[in-house]
């Protein structure tokens, strides 16, 4: 359950269904998330995160698909259920298959686990490795 009122369509002010026509605009889609439907009870934090979102999950020196994977890693690795899902449907959507994102989740368990031990033993940092 949300700790704050999700904002509807129907029942947003003008500057919100802005941002939410933007949204489903640039996506592709007829619906907004919740999570910008929780944004919206601060229209400016709403804004600011959407545009922020646009530019940095643009087409880039990574493509999309990199960006979202990146992103799911990220978001498994913090224990956000929500950017899981969502970014998950969104690399699916841009072509991601089941044995990639296995794949993923494998590099991802990986790292956690070998960055743990590594912080565990505060092994140094080779020289070699330094610029």
């Amino acid at each position: 359950m949300s700790l704050v009122t999700l904002v509807e369509y129907a029942g947003a002010p003008a500057e919100v269904r802005a941002v939410y026509d933007d949204i489903m605009k640039t996506r592709g889609v007829d619906w907004v998330g919740n999570f910008w439907k929780g944004l919206a009870n601060d229209p400016a934090q709403l804004r600011r995160t959407w545009e922020h979102v646009k530019q940095v999950m643009a087409p880039g020196a990574l493509d999309p698909l990199v960006k979202e994977m990146v992103y799911i890693a990220v978001s498994a690795t913090n224990g956000c259920e929500y950017c899981t899902y969502s970014h998950t449907a969104s690399a699916r959507k841009q072509g991601m298959s089941d044995a990639m994102l296995m794949e993923l989740m494998a590099v991802v368990g990986l790292a956690n686990h070998t960055n743990r031990v590594v912080n565990g033993l505060r092994i140094d940092v080779d020289e070699r490795f330094k610029p």
